[in-house]
């Protein structure tokens, strides 16, 4: 009896981004893995000469004034070329974008279900505005049709325009939740009595899965995020159903 495994399916790597800030957040990865790549060579074969060729070698590198300069200055230097960018990506992120349309949502987490609450909003060409709210639940196995995912949709997704600055107001009724969308980089603590706020600007119409990343309770496994990114156009007329 022959078992085939099927490793087409298996992620091994990051999701597709979705927005700038992921991408940010990538790139500056691949950076540090350059580093640490270079560094694990270079530890190793200090390493290893020093164990192969120990007689011969391991006095002066131990005690080599020239080598204990170098290996003094290097790491300071690495950690000045990953520390820059990194400073430079946390500026960028808190950083707020020009946009057509500027709209901000008001999460709730409850337990064990998110509320969102689309607040005032302005659209110049249109002079449109809006508020209204809904909340978000998993749906159950028997709920499911084909192309849902399990334990990830919901029945109701939050909707939001692409190329478009949108600014989460996130926070909770009852205990520490945490909203978190790994494709888009976001990842940012609901916790009662504070407002934390974030902010991120879709680059595709897509369909975006996150959970609560934080230990809330009995079913905290069982409180999936879903965002849809659509186009503006298909954004105001979702807005207009919420109003009928």
């Amino acid at each position: 009896m022959r078992i085939r495994l099927d490793f087409s399916q298996v992620q091994t790597g990051f999701q597709d981004p979705g927005s700038e800030m992921i991408l940010g957040i990538l790139d500056l990865h691949d950076r540090i893995m350059f580093y640490l790549i270079i560094i694990l060579i270079v530890v190793l074969w200090f390493f290893i000469s020093s164990q192969t060729e120990r007689k011969k070698n391991y006095v002066n590198i131990a005690h080599g004034n020239l080598i204990e300069f170098l290996w003094t200055l290097i790491p300071a230097g690495i950690l000045w070329g990953i520390g820059l960018p990194s400073l430079k990506l946390l500026y960028l992120i808190d950083s707020q974008l020009d946009s057509e349309i500027t709209l901000s949502v008001k999460i709730i987490g409850q337990q064990w279900y998110w509320n969102y609450e689309f607040l005032d909003f302005s659209y110049e060409p249109l002079k449109a505005t809006s508020r209204a709210s809904y909340s978000s639940f998993m749906l159950d196995d028997q709920a499911l049709t084909l192309g849902d995912k399990r334990l990830l949709s919901t029945d109701n997704s939050l909707i939001l325009p692409v190329f478009s600055e949108i600014r989460f107001l996130i926070t909770s009724s009852d205990v520490i939740h945490s909203f978190a969308i790994p494709s888009l980089g976001l990842k940012c603590d609901a916790i009662p009595g504070r407002l934390n706020s974030t902010s991120v600007c879709l680059t595709r119409e897509s369909t975006y899965y996150g959970q609560c990343s934080e230990l809330c309770g009995i079913l905290h496994g069982f409180m999936p995020i879903e965002i849809r990114g659509v186009s503006l156009i298909n954004y105001l007329k979702f807005i207009q159903t919420l109003h009928t």
